[in-house]
């Protein structure tokens, strides 16, 4: 027995190593180059969001691609929304494109999620040709589950068929944003993806059923090995799907075989055949977290028997599960839910026990009788929607979030070090040394962030608009000047996408999370335009803010209304700021220099903002254009002569940045906030001229990626993404 477990621990551990060779490999290989016009065939991963049809496919040489397609009519749409593409071979013409960089370090990367999915690039789709269609068990399989999508479509009451399609066939696409946020509060995300729970209830649902209309155990247990791989493909094949489905096959198999295997040996092997099968899957966020949880399951049963209580168990059976993760959840999410702990108490063994053999039960009803349907859905979709209002109650709930920021790696071997001694501790009842291993890597994580003797001002990358974040040395205070957004345009309807970007919840919101900040003391809105103030109310939604910083009039503006209704919600005071304003914070001075009127115009009317640490000067200028700049000259003069430091107006705009401004400002280096290649050329080249021509450095958000200036008395530097330049 010692000598097989020695085998399989060095086995993990040399597919371990191969896996990561392969990976070094595939993350240096650039896709092999491809033909002007080439076959591909569509997989079960694609979906249709707006205007997009966006998936993956296998070329002829078996490379996985990750296509994007846009279609030309609302007519072209409604004829891939209504049929299923699994197994389709086109003739494809477009181009290659290189994935975007993330928008800082803790903001979603393309390039690592195509190289979790095994993928080696994007393909632009301009013109296809259907070309035939696979025959084959899997497109078959992918055909029935889009049959089942349509069918729960049509069939369930619209409130509950985001929960159907997730529960019963692993699709999560309909489920609501506020609902999703709303469970990951509660720390059940887990409940709306198909588990081995799932898995389990599903097999034993089955088995029993066989068993009880006749049908031999061996030959039910031979029934359902062939049954099992067919239920993987048609929920979904997430990884924890395929991985409860490779465990409980290899365990049968063994038992049909008279064999014996311990469930440990067949989660190693089941691991062992992912890593060899797709090496890239070990980047794979529920890859990691469905095999971390099994583990704490699989040898937790000495903590768990320490209560012969049925509620004592399900706490213990979380609390082990929830400890051994949260290393990982921290590194992956920047933050867990405190309410986990008590939430799945209640929640696992309802969705478990109630409302999955519910939904299994209403939609074999609905093949069978609708009418009946009808009746069950007239009872059950009520409670569940009162369920779903209770839950939305409960997320609202203060302190349920520890927010500590992503860890360093070292802090999160601590950490899980930590975690196993404490499970130690635990099964051998030292409580007391159980708490401190425990505690002592978590406060290390929740103080990390704040262990810096600098001031930090970020210019974030949010496309076109402006961002700027300003940390106090040891998180003194924390200031955020405008919060980007888009400027959305009027479109066709069937253009619209299901699931709109969100400059504050996709990039804003994560910076911040990321970093450990966790609450916010000003946050100070320049002037009332979509690209500074649009994502503003999904940063209140997430994140602590004391007060609000306005100027003056522009409250009343029509792109206003959402932030001023958050921020009632929540009671964060909204205070009109103008020239004169000023506070100091250690070492740290701010002034407000403009507006000096009460009437909002628009750009020129933008706070402008002073900043003075020592010999360190910086201005923040918002929107302001020509008319504002030449005031400022006028106020000012030499005072704001020779910057360290300067937020350049407007994105760069040639309204902006005139010469007697650069001329008498001259600052050392500049930050233009504007997209990549946005529609309106920012920054102008005549504007940069007047600097470059000054021998005057700038740096473009859009190019650059998010620039970080870090001041220690009196020096600087600057650091844009992780390269020094300054």
């Amino acid at each position: 027995m010692k000598g097989e477990t020695r085998f399989i621990s060095a086995l993990i551990i040399a597919v371990g190593c191969l896996s990561y060779s392969f990976i070094v490999i595939f993350q240096l290989t650039e896709p092999s180059p491809l033909p002007s016009s080439f076959p591909i065939t569509w997989s079960s991963e694609y979906k249709i969001n707006g205007q997009k049809l966006l998936g993956f496919v296998k070329t002829e040489t078996g490379e996985k691609l990750y296509v994007v397609y846009t279609f030309s009519s609302e007519q072209e749409k409604d004829f891939y929304e209504n049929i299923s593409l699994t197994g389709l071979t086109y003739l494809v013409q477009g181009e290659l494109v290189a994935p975007l960089p993330p928008a800082h370090a803790y903001a979603f990367s393309m390039e690592k999620y195509l190289r979790s999915k095994g993928a080696s690039g994007i393909f632009e789709i301009s013109s296809w040709t259907f070309v035939e269609e696979q025959k084959s068990i899997r497109s078959f399989l992918g055909k029935q589950r889009y049959f089942m999508k349509k069918h729960i479509e049509t069939t369930f009451p619209q409130p509950l068929v985001a929960e159907a399609q997730a529960l019963l066939i692993g699709l999560q696409d309909n489920v609501e944003n506020e609902l999703q946020r709303a469970y990951q509060k509660l720390g059940i995300t887990h409940l709306f993806a198909i588990s081995g729970l799932h898995v389990a209830l599903v097999s034993w649902l089955f088995f029993e059923g066989l068993l009880r209309i006749g049908v031999r155990k061996e030959m039910a247990t031979l029934v359902l090995l062939i049954i099992l791989p067919i239920y993987g493909v048609l929920a979904g094949g997430a990884p924890s799907v395929w991985r409860a489905v490779s465990v409980v096959e290899l365990i049968m198999l063994m038992r049909y075989a008279k064999w014996h295997i311990s469930i440990d040996d067949a989660l190693a092997i089941s691991f062992i055949g992912f890593v060899l099968l797709e090496p890239g899957i070990v980047y794979q966020v529920g890859f990691q977290l469905s095999y971390l949880a099994t583990v704490s399951l699989v040898y937790s049963g000495v903590i768990v028997r320490q209560s012969t209580s049925w509620l004592m168990r399900s706490f213990f059976i979380t609390f082990v599960c929830q400890l051994l993760v949260y290393p990982l959840l921290l590194h992956h999410f920047y933050e867990i839910s405190i309410s986990s702990f008590l939430a799945n108490i209640i929640f696992v063994p309802l969705f478990s026990l109630v409302i999955l053999p519910f939904n299994i039960v209403l939609l074999v009803v609905t093949f069978i009788s609708l009418p009946i349907a009808k009746v069950l859905f007239s009872v059950y979709e009520p409670l569940r929607v009162w369920l779903t209002k209770f839950i939305l109650y409960l997320q609202e709930l203060p302190f349920q979030l520890w927010s500590p920021g992503k860890p360093t790696i070292w802090l999160i071997c601590v950490a899980m070090i930590g975690v196993l001694a404490g499970f130690y501790f635990l099964e051998t009842k030292q409580y007391d040394k159980f708490t401190v291993v425990l505690l002592a890597p978590a406060l290390c994580i929740h103080l990390s962030p704040m262990l810096f003797n600098e001031t930090k001002i970020t210019f974030l990358n949010v496309g076109q608009g402006d961002c700027t974040i300003i940390e106090l040395p040891f998180r003194r205070a924390v200031y955020v000047v405008d919060s980007g957004g888009l400027l959305r345009f009027e479109q066709e309807l069937w253009k619209t996408s299901d699931s709109p970007y969100e400059v504050g919840r996709q990039v804003v919101v994560p910076f911040l999370k990321g970093k450990g900040i966790r609450s916010i003391d000003i946050f100070i809105v320049t002037h009332a335009d979509a690209d500074h103030v649009e994502g503003a109310e999904e940063v209140l939604q997430e994140i602590n803010v004391h007060e609000i910083h306005v100027t003056p009039g522009s409250m009343d503006e029509p792109v206003m209304r959402d932030l001023m209704m958050e921020a009632k919600k929540q009671k964060v005071p909204v205070k009109e700021k103008m020239q004169g304003t000023s506070w100091h914070i250690g070492k740290t001075s701010f002034y407000y220099l403009w507006p000096h009127d009460t009437q909002y115009e628009g750009n020129d009317d933008s706070i402008v903002l002073y900043l003075q640490q020592g010999t360190f000067r910086a201005l923040f200028t918002g929107d302001l254009e020509e008319y504002g700049e030449r005031q400022l000259i006028k106020l000012y003069d030499t005072q704001l002569a020779n910057l360290m430091l300067l937020k350049a107006g407007h994105h760069g705009s040639k309204t902006s940045s005139i010469e007697p401004f650069v001329e008498l400002l001259r600052p050392e280096l500049t930050i233009f906030s504007a997209g990549l290649n946005n529609r309106y050329r920012h920054p102008h080249n005549e504007v940069v001229e007047r600097f470059t021509s000054r021998n005057l450095s700038t740096l473009t958000t859009g190019i650059d990626g998010s620039i970080e200036v870090r001041i220690r008395g009196n020096s600087w530097l600057v650091q844009k993404e992780k390269d020094l330049v300054h």
